[in-house]
């Protein structure tokens, strides 16, 4: 029995975050809340992923005033965020008590349900995240990286929603970063994962491939839940495929969403002058709103391919260009056959340039590359290449436990490091993730408030006309 598709709307974070680098500021957004809150969304995407070390770092914003401000003007509709795992919002594994601070925190902010992901898919790596979120009463959504691969088959996807359910989770994404699920192949894994388990399936994907609306079509007959979405100004290339697009695609069917086309209009119309700004000042280059096919030959998401081409250039090697593209699936499977996302695609996207440009594999490895062979990132969906291992890192040890097992407690030590500036556990939490970038955001915040200090001093003293 069909029912009305769900929709997430993801302008307010992974929308800014693929298209404009995570530069919408706040005061942006909060105008169009008291409309966004009556479309009947199933959430709003408003947080988390890099939107946390984009305001510290270039808004000089605090990203938890941000969601308590975001809260505040949702009264009717769920607010969703991103989180990796173990690596939290940062870029290495944190210690369980961390994890369980921040998830508490984000919660008690005004999250309400937590998308949770591993670059590995290593569910070890989301327990922590999942226990946490549902003792505060959020909803716990594992989100698997969708890849293609020998060992990515329909029945590895049906097994790891059955330990996803079995793990108290409340739903599943599939999490297509790369925008490599096509149409009929959608049809066929939503299909199969509606008969392994009984949780609700969300799918997210990107424009980057040209295929995702057709994409989200096919899942949508095949009884997907909740498709994501953004506003056709931050929508496309890649980002994801328009909201109003897809809510005209279902009127009048068994799938009608119910929206009203006029106020996703006024919505709409909202953001288009931030994105003509974007076009003119350059952070919205026309690049990223095109189609790149590329990523269907490569499997290659678009940004590890932007990455892969500066790295070349630094090198004065462009004319590598193909042979790198050549060397990334090789690479990968040296490594266990990983989905390409933050930060594995970095890792494998990295060495494969250093293989080319050396001449030989694996002559010189990243210190990331070390980490990922000795078990550091977690295991892998396949074993790794035993002579790749052995050239890498020797004779050292490889962990087979989940990583986090290995790491003290941190907190204590976290809150006693950041006691000088930090105000609250949320400022803790700021510092655990990005020391040195919320270290000089709370200098910033301090002198503002001086500054602010100051000008009302001195108008009580009648320096300034009142």
């Amino acid at each position: 029995m069909a029912k009305p598709v769900k929709i997430t709307e993801t302008i307010l974070r992974d929308a800014h975050q693929s298209l404009i680098a995570t530069r919408m500021p706040t005061e942006l957004m909060l105008p169009i809340i008291d409309k966004m809150d009556k479309v009947g969304y199933h959430s709003v995407e408003c947080w988390g992923g890099a939107t946390f070390d984009a305001s510290l770092r270039f808004l000089k914003e605090d990203p938890w005033e941000r969601l308590r401000k975001l809260k505040d003007g949702f009264k009717n509709t769920k607010l969703q965020m991103l989180l990796r795992g173990q690596n939290v919002l940062g870029y290495r594994h944190y210690a369980d008590d961390v994890v369980e601070h921040f998830v508490q925190k984000s919660v008690a902010n005004g999250i309400d349900i937590i998308r949770i992901f591993d670059c590995l898919n290593d569910l070890r790596n989301l327990e922590t995240a999942v226990k946490a979120c549902k003792k505060e009463g959020g909803h716990a959504q594992i989100a698997l990286s969708y890849t293609l691969g020998d060992a990515y088959t329909e029945q590895y996807w049906m097994d790891i929603a059955k330990r996803i359910e079995e793990m108290g989770a409340d739903s599943i994404c599939i999490k297509d970063m790369a925008g490599l699920l096509v149409p009929y192949e959608a049809s066929k894994l939503i299909t199969a994962l509606k008969s392994a388990t009984e949780l609700p399936i969300q799918l997210h994907t990107h424009y980057t491939s040209g295929v995702a609306s057709m994409t989200y079509l096919k899942a949508v007959e095949a009884g997907v839940d909740v498709i994501d979405t953004a506003m056709s100004p931050f929508a496309l290339g890649t980002s994801q495929p328009a909201t109003e697009v897809m809510v005209e695609t279902f009127k009048g069917t068994e799938y009608d969403t119910g929206f009203d086309q006029d106020l996703l209009a006024e919505i709409a119309d909202h953001f288009a002058p931030y994105r003509e700004e974007c076009l003119k000042n350059g952070l919205l280059n026309p690049k990223v709103m095109g189609v790149n096919i590329k990523t269907l030959l490569y499997q290659v998401p678009g940004g590890m391919l932007s990455n892969m081409v500066s790295q070349l250039k630094e090198q004065n090697a462009e004319d590598k260009y193909d042979d790198v593209l050549k060397e990334i699936p090789r690479v990968r499977k040296d490594f266990g056959e990983p989905p390409l996302v933050t930060p594995s695609s970095q890792i494998v996207g990295t060495q494969a340039v250093m293989n080319v440009l050396m001449g030989e594999p694996y002559k010189m490895a990243t210190g990331q590359t070390k980490d990922l062979l000795s078990g550091k990132y977690g295991e892998t969906v396949k074993p790794f290449n035993k002579e790749v291992q052995k050239k890498v890192i020797g004779d050292a040890e490889v962990i087979t436990c989940r990583p986090a097992d290995l790491l003290e407690p941190e907190w204590d030590k976290l809150k006693e490091e950041s006691k000088e500036w930090a105000r609250s556990d949320e400022d803790v939490l700021s510092y655990a993730l990005f020391p040195q970038v919320a270290v000089d955001f709370f200098k910033y915040r301090k002198a503002q408030e001086e500054k602010v200090d100051l000008t009302q001093a001195d108008t009580k003293n009648g320096a300034y006309p009142v």
